[in-house]
């Protein structure tokens, strides 16, 4: 019986998911079409607190129209084949970010196949900045209650490769999950510019992280709380998402005196630490 309700189920769910991509596509041409949206400056970060979701369509069209080249490169290698998640306009936000803080120390908490730590290298390469990167994962299929991966690629020697793609140099790659002792020591060893948390996406698992991640965040350095945006104004379109319980929750929670919310895009959410 159970095999036949899931032949029965699979067809209405692939219905229900093309559905959903064709209203994502339309979506996306619609928007594009459009002018440029005006009344927000990309560059007042504030914006983004204020109207968090014109702010977001914005950063989609700024990275459709006015994004160097090489990064829109960078996000179409990504997206093929599904080597990487996230969204159009996030490539927007690091662009804005490492070019304004131009952190010298970059820690990522679950790299998956390396888009995000490679943006940061590649970003930093373009602006001539020196900067380490890290990433913490256990570079398996390793799921949380939220997310399964495929368990027929070696995702760590796949990041290696992707860095060698773009021409970077190698990162240094932490093969442990956040919560292990050889990952807390290495998170723990040095202060870090710019942490970005999107590791496992429990509650119990991102508290953790935060915990640990924002004592070893410099004075005014930034950490990034990934799928973060449920308890927020931002509704997004139909080919975004607003984020997931757990980090959302860990956000509601922040100690606001020790670290001020600076800019979200979309369920990405950054805040810094208080410089005192």
């Amino acid at each position: 019986m159970k095999m036949v309700m899931q032949k029965l189920l699979d067809p209405a769910r692939r219905a229900k998911g093309r559905l959903h991509q064709w209203r994502a596509d339309r979506a996306r041409a619609k928007l594009l079409r459009q002018d440029m949206i005006e009344g927000v400056d990309p560059e007042e970060l504030d914006a983004s607190l204020r109207d968090p979701t014109r702010y977001y369509y914005r950063a989609f069209q700024d990275y459709h129209r006015t994004l160097p080249e090489a990064l829109r490169a960078h996000r179409d290698y990504f997206s093929l084949n599904r080597r990487g998640f996230g969204e159009d306009a996030f490539h927007t936000m690091w662009w804005r970010l490492i070019r304004r803080y131009q952190p010298k120390t970059f820690l990522e908490i679950g790299v998956y196949r390396g888009q995000t730590i490679s943006l940061v290298a590649l970003i930093a390469r373009l602006e001539r900045i020196t900067c380490d990167v890290t990433g913490i994962s256990p570079f398996t299929s390793a799921g949380d209650s939220v997310s399964d991966y495929s368990e027929d690629i070696d995702y760590h020697d796949d990041t290696l490769r992707n860095f060698q793609h773009f021409d970077l140099g190698e990162p240094r790659l932490v093969r442990a999950l956040s919560t292990e002792p050889e990952a807390l020591d290495v998170i723990r060893e040095r202060s870090w510019d710019c942490i970005y948390i999107d590791g496992n996406h429990d509650y119990e698992v991102v508290q953790s992280d935060w915990s640990v991640c924002a004592k070893a965040v410099a004075p005014g350095g930034l950490i990034v709380l990934d799928d973060a945006g449920l308890n927020t104004d931002y509704q997004p379109p139909p080919f975004a998402t607003k984020g997931h319980p757990g980090p959302s929750q860990l956000a509601s929670e922040i100690d606001r005196t020790q670290f001020g919310e600076i800019l979200q895009v979309g369920h990405n959410r950054v805040f810094q630490k208080s410089a005192s």
